[in-house]
């Protein structure tokens, strides 16, 4: 499986959230939107890992809280799967904190429950 670089990690993870979005339209559940996201991208042959476990530390007591990524790709872009009727302020704040917990610096959040998927994708870097 191929690193490639985080702009062309994202482009290519934007490619397969299309190519998933075109083919099963919106409406279902965030699982089967991450499932097959996972599987375009391996198609795709793009290093994908699922339930990612994002570690939090708070003043040295280090807590399994039970947080865990959607995906991660390339090692090194977060992404965040929402099926819902409008991405809010506080799924943004969501993909904010894990990419400062986990030391990364590029996140994506796509909402899939969207007539046009380009209307459901935000970049988010630090």
């Amino acid at each position: 499986m191929a690193l490639i670089g985080p702009e062309a990690t994202t482009e290519q993870i934007i490619g397969g959230a299309i190519e998933v979005h075109r083919a099963l339209g919106p409406g279902l559940l965030e699982s089967a939107y991450r499932r097959c996201l996972m599987q375009e991208l391996r198609l795709r042959e793009v290093a994908v890992e699922a339930e990612v476990p994002v570690p939090l530390t708070y003043k040295g007591l280090a807590l399994d809280c039970g947080y865990r990524l959607d995906l991660i790709v390339g090692n090194e872009v977060i992404v965040e799967v929402k099926c819902v009727a409008a991405l809010l302020p506080i799924h943004t704040a969501q993909i904010v904190t894990y990419l400062r917990l986990t030391g990364k610096h590029i996140g994506l959040l796509i909402n899939f429950n969207v007539p046009m998927l380009k209307d459901g994708l935000r970049r988010i870097q630090l």
